[in-house]
């Protein structure tokens, strides 16, 4: 992919998004049937879509809502909704929304006081401490949980996801529910969704303003090594990236003496303060070498320094010896770490992976004597193992993750960009390296691998055939000069469809999947060998599938 001209640098006043306009259209837009960007749709996380061509708003957001209260009736969930929203331009009046519908449908309701951000780990963090309260023997009912988040998506985005009372994403079988749901009350032209006046909903009785931060922070130390990380003394640098968790890095400085600076205070809805990303869009991928251009600035002023995106469900973390690091190297060196430094897991916790993550991963994790579960793409597929213990350790190829307690107990079912920042100054100060240099290590005893991202053209039949592909439509035996090994289109972790492709060779793979908004399929590639291996593994990769995609159409 071509590098845009102002990739790395300051936001020019040029691109930066409308908000007038973009609040007016989220208010104003009159939902169109026949517009297919107007109907509901969950993805892997949530519904999302911008108020500009009316994929996200007033009236979806209504649906949407009132569709979870029903969801929540019809499945007795009865107990507290922990609500939560990020720094999103649209998220405050998708809160707004939300809120008057929950609030008259009688559900109780819990939001940050003085109507401030909430992090998506810390909503997840809240549904399970109050069902663990409730499992304990007292009578509330369970909790679940709504955030208000398009995650990294640009300035002009919105999003919706729903948490039930497992406390991670909610699998497939309730999404669908939700939103066809939505679109039915939609089409019926929202004659059967409850709500009442904002103000006169922050009044109700069912309504409780509440501090998310305390209990988060206070309790950090049971995931955390933070004494370690304090008596280091190392210089930390977070930048929230004007992100929900902005009002944390303070008081977790505070509460265990860390010296940590918050190089970046600034809340901006139009995210100005961001650099431009690779393709010429805002967006705040904190994996971005562009994205986090400002901090990797830094590099050289902190022993450590780390980011997070808008929903704080994802990490990026910037070391002085290799500056961002790739978040597959990262997933490898925190694995090879933590499952050496937690005495009292299981010595059956297992490692949880994506199908399109490293096989680094599977080479720590077979030296480690723990076993590797590899799962679809969607930290959905972790919820249960994490919630139960069978999962020690559980991420995501694109910068998400979270672990058990120190206690072998859960902490979070959703991905914890804070505990994944803050696992990195533990690293460092129980080793004396940082992790760009132990990840140099991972490559000298296991190799270095080549890892990349590419895309190739698929019109909407081609992405069906991809998505619904056998094995045994590909009749390739070799790739790359080595023998092929597997051609899996369900995941070997959980036997679960993986709506694509993966084939794997002892020295390479690549998994392809076909893109949900565009005429394109994405080609996650690995190779063991070197760059040029590398490229031949996503050249041939292409020749196989669109072998299947003539076959096909014969």
């Amino acid at each position: 992919m071509t590098q845009h001209h102002l990739a790395g640098q300051r936001v020019p006043e040029s691109i930066l998004v409308d908000l007038a306009a973009l609040e007016a259209a989220y208010f104003e837009t009159a939902w169109e049937a026949d517009n297919p960007s107007a109907q509901v749709s969950f993805g892997t996380s949530g519904h999302r879509g911008t108020s500009l061509d009316g994929s996200f708003s007033e009236r979806q957001i209504f649906a949407i809502a009132q569709s979870i209260c029903d969801y929540r009736k019809m499945n007795g969930i009865d107990g507290p909704l922990f609500l939560g929203k990020d720094t999103h331009a649209l998220s405050g009046p998708a809160f707004v929304t939300v809120l008057e519908v929950f609030a008259a449908n009688g559900v109780e309701i819990f939001y940050q006081e003085n109507e401030g951000f909430t992090p998506t780990p810390v909503v997840s963090y809240s549904i399970l401490q109050h069902n663990k309260s409730r499992n304990k023997g007292t009578s509330m009912g369970l909790a679940d949980g709504v955030i208000l988040t398009p995650s990294h998506n640009p300035p002009e985005d919105g999003g919706i996801k729903y948490n039930p009372p497992s406390g991670g994403p909610a699998d497939t079988s309730i999404t669908l529910q939700i939103e066809n749901r939505s679109n039915e009350l939609l089409r019926a032209g929202l004659r059967d969704v409850k709500r009442m006046d904002y103000k006169l909903a922050l009044r109700s009785a069912n309504v409780h303003a509440f501090d998310y931060v305390q209990p988060y922070v206070e309790n950090l130390d049971r995931v955390i090594d933070m004494k370690a990380i304090a008596a280091s003394g190392l210089r930390i640098g977070a930048d929230p990236l004007g992100g929900a968790g902005i009002g944390f890095w303070g008081p977790i400085a505070e509460r265990y003496k860390l010296d940590l600076t918050i190089v970046n205070e600034i809340i901006d809805p139009t995210f100005s303060f961001m650099r431009v990303d690779r393709d010429g869009k805002v967006r705040m991928d904190c994996s971005s070498p562009m994205a986090m251009a400002g901090l990797i600035e830094y590099k050289d002023s902190f022993d450590i320094s780390f980011g997070n995106d808008p929903d704080f469900d994802r990490h990026g973390i910037v070391t002085r010896s290799h500056g961002l690091l790739n978040p597959n190297h990262y997933l490898a060196v925190a694995i090879d770490y933590i499952f050496r430094h937690r005495n009292e897991w299981s010595p059956n916790a297992a490692i949880g992976k994506t199908l399109v993550s490293s096989s680094m991963i599977d080479r720590v994790g077979n030296r480690l004597g723990k076993r590797v579960i590899e799962v679809p793409v969607g930290f959905k597929w972790f919820v249960d193992g994490l919630l139960t213990g069978a999962l020690g350790f559980a991420g995501e190829e694109s910068a998400g993750a979270s672990f058990l307690k120190k206690d072998g107990t859960v902490w979070t079912t959703d991905k914890d960009g804070i505990i994944l920042n803050l696992l990195s100054a533990e690293i460092m100060a129980v080793t004396e390296e940082d992790p760009g240099e132990r990840y140099a290590g991972l490559t000298e005893e296991f190799g270095h691998p080549c890892y990349a991202r590419s895309e190739a053209p698929a019109n909407r039949r081609q992405k069906e055939i991809l998505h619904s592909m056998n094995a045994g439509d590909v009749s390739g035996v070799s790739m790359a000069g080595d023998p092929i090994l597997s051609k899996l289109t369900t995941a070997p972790g959980n036997g679960a469809p993986i709506g694509g492709l993966k084939v794997e060779t002892a020295n390479g793979w690549f998994a392809a999947r076909p893109s949900g908004t565009e005429d394109i399929y994405k080609i996650y590639a690995e190779s063991f060998v070197d760059a040029e291996h590398l490229e031949a593994i996503q050249a041939e990769a292409q020749l196989l599938i669109q072998k299947v995609f003539d076959s096909h159409d014969a």
